[in-house]
């Protein structure tokens, strides 16, 4: 096929390009607007595959551009999307540019895809949403199905359900092609410094406080970014068209205070780098997925979360260089705002 990957300079969005280009013969076209988030690095290694230049084009470029968009989806025979901000922290600072890509950008995906569709094709062109288990809220016990109701908690969430809610829709209006998956909190090498794993790994390779917020006692279902990749990629190629996919981890539930102990443990550092800081707003206790419907599609994790780990910890520990050059110029204007006057109000965990 030739893939049109929004967001492909991203954390998933490269991991996904790289592998589904070993994997297939498919070519692809990366558009990523190269915010903080994005970064040319992570697809080096694409670049520079004897067959890029007939496999793989990347060009720089925001998903709410609608001409743009337009352009690129009439060359491709499907699209798959991982454009999007993407950390609830940084939605609860600033939250305009998450409804922007969220929903202005999913909307202008759509409409390119409805007149290509409306085109002299032969297929219709199948448009995939990466989107998130956040979009569920809490689940307090259980595991949440496709089926469960959607209350997002934050502007980050609400963000992708209002984009799966559009895609949806879109379907049902129009009929096209399109399909949804939701994965879990994805770990693994080369994550941008902000999220929980990589910002606790690299503090405390610097001996920095860890800023865990309230008791840690917050559980996530953890999903390594190849399996997370190779998820989109079953789906994308078998997946019924309308449905939507939950992607689960390992099945193993770790609360944030499991995970940093099994960061420090693996960097031989002490728990009293660990800091009790003020909880965010809104912040779900537990998140947990029912993937049957995928596994009905012969999709399982490979990778355990203590295996998962120690391959994380190990990337940032040989790759100083990259993570410290991810973090950019306006890292610690972040930081600050993020963290300063939580620190200051902190306790030994």
């Amino acid at each position: 096929m030739r893939l049109l990957v929004t967001g492909g300079a991203g954390f998933i969005g490269s991991t996904f390009v790289r592998r589904r280009l070993d994997a297939t013969d498919d070519s692809v076209i990366v558009l990523d607007k190269l915010t903080y988030a994005g970064d040319l690095a992570n697809l080096a290694e694409v670049a520079e595959r004897p067959d890029a230049a007939t496999r793989y084009r990347f060009v720089e470029g925001d998903i709410a551009d609608a001409p743009l968009v337009a352009e690129l989806v009439r060359e491709v025979d499907a699209v798959v999307s991982f454009a999007a901000e993407s950390h609830v922290d940084r939605s609860i600072l600033e939250p305009t540019a998450f409804l922007v890509t969220g929903v202005m950008g999913v909307h202008a995906l759509l409409e390119a895809v409805r007149v290509a569709q409306g085109g002299r094709r032969k297929s219709a062109v199948r448009l995939l949403q990466v989107s998130t288990d956040e979009v569920y809220g809490p689940v307090a016990a259980g595991l949440a199905p496709e089926t469960h109701p959607v209350r997002p908690t934050s502007p980050y969430s609400a963000a992708k359900a209002s984009g799966d809610l559009l895609v949806q829709a879109y379907r049902e209006t129009y009929g096209l092609d399109t399909v949804i998956t939701r994965g879990a909190n994805t770990y693994g090498p080369a994550q941008h410094p902000e999220k929980l794993v990589p910002l606790f790994i690299t503090n405390a390779l610097q001996d920095l406080p860890l800023p865990m917020y309230g008791d840690g006692t917050q559980v996530r279902d953890w999903l390594y970014v190849d399996d997370h990749a190779d998820a989109v990629s079953v789906v994308l190629d078998r997946g019924s068209p309308g449905t939507i996919y939950n992607v689960p981890g390992d099945g193993s539930e770790q609360s944030n205070r499991a995970v940093t102990e099994a960061i420090l443990a693996a960097l031989g550092k002490p728990w009293s780098l660990v800091r009790e800081v003020p909880d965010r707003p809104g912040h779900d206790r537990r998140y947990a997925l029912d993937g049957s419907r995928l596994r009905d599609l012969g999709w399982m994790p490979t990778v355990a979360f203590e295996d998962g780990i120690d391959r994380t910890v190990r990337w940032y520990v040989e790759h100083e260089s990259r993570w410290r050059s991810t973090q950019g110029a306006g890292w610690a204007d972040y930081y600050e705002r993020q963290y300063a006057w939580r620190l200051e109000r902190s306790v030994p965990s």
